[in-house]
């Protein structure tokens, strides 16, 4: 028998998240900054046809993701840490530290994209800001990384005002840009050269150029699984689910595919980012511009605060559970994890100022962010085979399906990978080698502690941890131009 009082429970239950809640909450938590570059980003080595083959492709691929952490989430609620102790659980605790590891290297690489993005916005009406690579896009985006530091440090864990305005300032250019550029729309622009034999590309290539991207707009989406545990009806969940990545899906393929029918793809693939601003001015001339970055911008401000927010929770939760030094578990006075968000930006900083003498892009830093990141979804996909294997469900259709979904979805993550190339992977692999040294001062402190021998790692360990320091030699020898 519950102790609360009569009111308390009707208060609790309007608290609870109905149908539409759900469905705003899923997408909300889908369409981020990567939405502003569709037209570009797309674009960039593909032509039409192939770029809605890969939209294909993603939307099975990701769906079968969607069920794969529903599933999970279902069978072993009492894992709360998601990617880290869904990959730990199955795999071991080394596997499950680099999955946490993975997750939040593309965590913080995503904030500089997101930087780097906001100030070449900017740059569309400044120029000093260039494509957001310049000394003062630099300058800006380290003050604007500084002041999210210290609105975190004070213990700003919840920011509705920003993300409320955020929101609003998220949906208004995106519908308009949709309203204006259908009426634009050009048949004959749009039909021209479908399959690009002007890019003298393949057509797989062409697919194998764009994966990246799409896996991109969509991670995160097993956040808003988790989010949606607050719903009123439990049955609401896989519902919202469905209709938001439904809306989400939808609205990219529409953005991307759109502006084909107002601009050209080599047009497109030059623009400057965000792409969205070049298209609609094609249309209204630079209102358009004005209302995309302005749009951008200020959902950027949201964004970039909420993912600093999450970038600090994902190494803090690893070190609670013993998968990173206990430094990395305090909290300052105001219950902010400060050593953890001292280390992510002071990072974040790092890669800003890389960014600068490397003059990346935008579109370079999200391709990097995704190989990371799919590392924890392949692990999390495995995990749910390994568990259909190990423990049958009672009802065999039922166990059919779910282990079929969980086998696609590793199969959609290792062709990710596989599209990524050998250079993004490398590249990837020394970022999670660097991860190592941190895992090791984690099992030395347990070693301390422990009344019998800790070892450091297990044989299959040792083997994945001495095979991801010799990548990361080699691309430390690749980029000095040694091998």
């Amino acid at each position: 028998m519950s102790d609360s009082t009569p009111s308390e429970t009707s208060n609790s239950a309007s608290q609870k998240l109905g149908l539409f809640s759900l469905i705003a909450l899923t997408v909300g938590a889908m369409v981020g900054g990567g939405i502003w570059s569709l037209p570009q980003n797309m674009a960039d080595s593909a032509a039409l046809g192939a770029i809605v083959i890969a939209w294909g492709i993603t939307a099975i691929g990701m769906w079968m993701l969607t069920q794969v952490f529903a599933d999970l989430r279902e069978r072993r609620p009492e894992l709360e840490d998601g990617v880290y102790t869904y990959a730990k659980a199955g795999f071991g605790g080394f596997v499950g530290f680099n999955s946490a590891w993975g997750y939040w290297v593309s965590a913080w690489i995503g904030n500089v994209s997101y930087a780097v993005l906001m100030f070449s916005a900017l740059g569309y009406f400044f120029p000093a800001f260039g494509a957001g690579n310049t000394l003062a896009a630099l300058i800006g985006q380290s003050i604007m990384l500084w002041v999210f530091h210290g609105l975190v440090l004070r213990g700003v864990r919840e920011a509705a005002f920003i993300n409320l305005v955020a929101s609003i300032c998220k949906v208004i250019p995106i519908v308009l840009f949709l309203i204006l550029v259908s009426m634009a729309f050009r048949w004959p622009l749009f039909s021209h050269d479908i399959w690009g034999s002007a890019l003298h590309l393949p057509l797989l290539s062409q697919i194998k150029s764009t994966m990246l991207v799409t896996a991109w707009v969509f991670v995160g989406i097993e956040g808003a699984l988790v989010e949606s545990s607050r719903a009123r009806k439990a049955a609401d969940v896989s519902r919202a689910t469905f209709i938001g990545f439904a809306l989400t899906l939808i609205l990219y393929v529409a953005i991307s595919v759109l502006s084909f029918g107002i601009v050209s793809q080599s047009a497109l693939a030059h623009a400057q980012n965000p792409s969205m601003a070049y298209v609609l001015e094609q249309v209204i001339g630079k209102t358009g511009a004005l209302i995309v970055t302005i749009g951008l911008v200020l959902s950027l401000l949201g964004a970039w605060l909420n993912w600093t927010l999450l970038c600090v929770q994902l190494p803090f939760d690893c070190a609670r559970g013993g998968g990173m030094p206990r430094i990395f578990a305090k909290e300052n006075k105001n219950a902010s994890p400060a050593p953890v968000l001292w280390l992510t930006n002071g990072l974040i900083q790092v890669f800003l100022v890389i960014t600068f003498f490397s003059q990346d892009t935008y579109l370079g830093l999200v391709k990097l962010a995704t190989s990371c990141v799919l590392v924890p979804y392949l692990l999390c996909a495995l995990y749910a085979v390994k568990l259909h294997v190990q423990e049958p469900d009672s009802n065999r259709r039922q166990q059919f399906s779910r282990c079929a979904v969980a086998i696609g979805a590793s199969l959609y993550a290792v062709w990710i990978l596989y599209a990524a190339g050998a250079e993004l992977l490398l590249q990837s692999t020394l970022l999670y080698a660097l991860g190592i040294g941190f895992y090791v001062w984690a099992k030395r402190e347990a070693a301390a502690d422990a009344e019998g021998p800790v070892p450091t790692f297990y044989r299959y360990e040792s083997v994945i941890a001495a095979a991801l320091v010799l990548a990361g030699l080699w691309e430390i020898g690749r980029m000095l131009g040694f091998v």
